[in-house]
This record gives C-alpha cells, sequence and structure tokens, in this order.
C-alpha cells in the first residue's frame, strides 16, 4: 500500500494551520451563505445570492483542501485543484446567467442593510485568513492550498462589488449596478478556474522529488 510520507515537523506544523483555516472557512461560510442567501431572496439582490452561493462553494473547495492536505502535504494535488477549479466555473455560470437575465428583465433589487453589513463583516473576517493562506500554500510548496487562498480572495472581491452595487443601488437608485458588479465576479470566477485548472497540469513537488513518497508493505 502507498502512503504519503511523514513530513518535517515545521511541515506538519504548517499542516495543521492549513487544516485549521479551512474548517473555520467551512464555519464561517455555512453561517454567510444562510445569511447572504436569505437577504438576497428577500430583496431580489443577484449579486447577494451568488455571494450566498460563493460561500457554499468555497465550503466545498474548503472541504477538498482538508482531503487533499490529510494525505500529505504534497498528496492528491492534482484532482484537488481540478475539484477547485470546477467550483470557480460553478460560481462563473450561475452569477453570469442570473446578471444577464436581470439586465435584460431589468429585475430590479430592493434596498439591503443586512447584505451591506454582512458584507462588510466579510471583509474584515477573510483578508486576513486568505493572507494566512497564501502565506501557508507557498511556504508548503502546496498550489491547492494557494488555490483556496485565490478563491477567498475572490470571494473579498465578490464582497466589494456586492457592496458597491448595493451602496449605489441604495444611494442613486442605480438598479443595474448589481447585475453588473456580479458580472464582473463572474470574470474573475472564469479567470480563477483556468488558472487552477493549468496548474493542475504541472509537475507536482511529489512528482519532481519521487523519493518523498515509497511503497510501504
Amino acid at each position: 500500500m502507498t502512503r504519503p510520507a511523514q513530513g518535517t515537523p515545521a511541515q506538519n506544523k504548517l499542516v495543521r494551520r492549513g487544516l485549521a483555516l479551512a474548517w473555520f472557512i467551512i464555519v464561517w461560510d455555512v453561517v454567510e451563505g444562510i445569511v447572504a442567501v436569505t437577504a438576497g431572496l428577500a430583496v431580489g439582490s443577484i449579486a447577494l445570492v451568488g455571494f450566498g452561493i460563493d460561500s457554499a462553494i468555497e465550503v466545498f473547495a474548503a472541504s477538498v483542501v482538508i482531503w487533499q492536505l490529510r494525505a500529505g502535504a504534497h498528496a492528491r494535488q492534482r484532482p484537488a485543484l481540478r475539484a477547485i477549479a470546477v467550483t470557480f466555473y460553478a460560481l462563473a455560470a450561475f452569477v453570469g446567467f442570473e446578471s444577464i437575465r436581470d439586465l435584460v428583465t431589468q429585475d430590479k433589487a430592493g434596498e439591503s442593510l443586512i447584505g451591506i453589513v454582512l458584507n462588510v463583516v466579510a471583509l474584515l473576517v477573510m483578508v486576513p485568513v486568505a493572507v494566512a493562506q497564501r502565506r501557508i500554500g507557498r511556504e508548503l510548496n502546496n498550489p491547492v492550498l494557494t488555490a483556496q487562498s485565490t478563491e477567498t480572495w475572490m470571494s473579498n472581491a465578490l464582497s466589494v462589488t456586492v457592496l458597491a452595487g448595493l451602496g449605489l443601488n441604495a444611494t442613486l437608485g442605480w438598479w443595474w449596478a448589481d447585475p453588473v458588479v456580479a458580472l464582473a465576479v463572474a470574470g474573475l470566477a472564469v479567470q480563477s478556474g483556468r488558472e487552477a485548472w493549468h496548474e493542475a497540469g504541472k509537475p507536482t513537488p511529489a512528482e519532481d522529488h519521487p523519493s518523498t513518497t515509497k511503497d510501504q508493505p
């Protein structure tokens, strides 16, 4: 049976930190997603609903990171990266479709103070998480964790665009700002998905150094 080699104490510590961050993201995004989708449906904001859907996608991506890291710092990287790439494409498809539909039908979203507060809090909480993820991913030379940090940064960008859309709608009555900023997020998701899929095609650290794993009876 093939087992992943044990890393150094420093590497194992980084893996534990990466796992802790992934679990935190799951708990946070479950709560955030419920609030965002509920508030978005209440006022008809596709950008806010998309933010909630993004939370569900992030839960899946964080679960992929946990699955990957539990096997070892450099194990299961290719399938994990491709799974995360798919989550980017799923978000882009949903938000893009709904945004175009709202622009065509001129479906106007209502004001949402809850949505504005939620996104401000999300930025305050998740920006430090994204920074920590990116640092740990680079120190481990783990593209899966780095890709997850990109998705977290994309969620932060979504918070900014949702805030812009909700704010412009609330202050200036620009109903079209909501679907337009959501389209920008869809484009960002496509780009991130391409990058993750491309990264999955590169040799992993374990492949570059086959001695990091060995067959055990």
